[in-house]
């Protein structure tokens, strides 16, 4: 179990590198200190990539959300939240576990030795739900209703909290660019602190940012019960070992809930359970169920 469960871990870290590389295959512009501004920009990715970011050649859906909720001419962007729907109802936290290259930068600081590592605390699971906070909050309402003289508001998750559009954005242009070392002040500089706590407690907690404070987690983390891509229990296998949950790092209990908002679809539940009693449901089987129940629905 072990060996497959590393093997898993292994082609999961190479799937995130992957991905990471290609969403930020600019490379140039980490050299110029230039933004990529072709069409492909235009285009949403699924985890979380600042649009700032040199190499990013899609763009961030919460940053685009902002753009588009605070703007004087749009207040509700059709593509972003139906992009949204579809990754949340494709993948649920897939996302999360396999496509965000903050999410795996995370993963990496963890991976540090440190002095003492802190699998939960008290208040662990009363402070996830800070995500949806900040969500509703930064997200969608200050864009909404904080605005200038025109009616403008501002990105205020990406201006005042996003520790990635720091450390994808604000670090590689500001070294590269002479213009804005003269320009930075203390916004740039609370957001230099956020970051630092950022990665110091990725250092103690597995994916702090992911669990307590990310707005795009929030979102994807509604759709894991319903999602395609899911977990299910066969037959009468389990024998609550604990084994799943032992494995768990985001402290999932599997056995009590396959599609907990928390699990990001690591699938090492799945490679530690010795009665092989929980396993992926395949998309045809999932789309049949869901086909099913659409039927029985119209039929009432």
């Amino acid at each position: 179990m072990d060996k497959k469960r590393k093997n898993n871990d292994f082609f999961r870290f190479k799937v995130q590198v992957l991905w990471a590389l290609i969403t930020n295959s600019f490379l140039i512009g980490f050299v110029q200190g230039k933004i990529y501004q072709g069409k492909l920009k235009n285009v949403c990715v699924p985890g979380l990539n600042c649009y700032s970011c040199p190499g990013a050649i899609g763009s961030c859906p919460i940053g685009a959300l902002q753009a588009v909720i605070g703007s004087y001419e749009f207040k509700f962007s059709f593509y972003v939240v139906g992009f949204l729907i579809a990754v949340g109802a494709f993948m649920g936290r897939f996302a999360c576990g396999w496509l965000c290259p903050f999410g795996l930068f995370q993963e990496l600081l963890y991976k540090i030795p440190f002095f003492k590592k802190v699998r939960t605390f008290r208040g662990d699971r009363q402070l996830r739900y800070v995500k949806y906070v900040v969500l509703v909050i930064f997200v969608i309402l200050m864009p909404l209703f904080v605005v200038d003289i025109i009616g403008q508001g501002a990105p205020y998750f990406c201006k005042l909290i996003c520790p990635a559009g720091t450390l994808e954005g604000g670090w590689p242009l500001v070294l590269t660019n002479k213009g804005l070392q003269e320009t930075v002040g203390w916004l740039y500089a609370w957001k230099n602190l956020l970051l630092v706590l950022t990665i110091v407690a990725c250092l103690v907690i597995y994916r702090p940012f992911c669990k307590y404070i990310c707005p795009l987690g929030a979102i994807y983390s509604l759709f894991n019960p319903v999602s395609l891509i899911k977990y299910k229990t066969c037959g009468d296998g389990c024998t609550n070992c604990g084994a799943c949950q032992a494995v768990c790092k985001m402290t999932v209990n599997p056995a009590q809930g396959l599609n907990d908002l928390e699990c990001i679809r690591c699938g090492r539940c799945a490679h530690a359970c010795a009665s092989k009693s929980m396993k992926k449901v395949p998309l045809k089987k999932r789309a049949a169920e869901i086909q099913e129940s659409n039927s029985k629905i119209n039929q009432l």
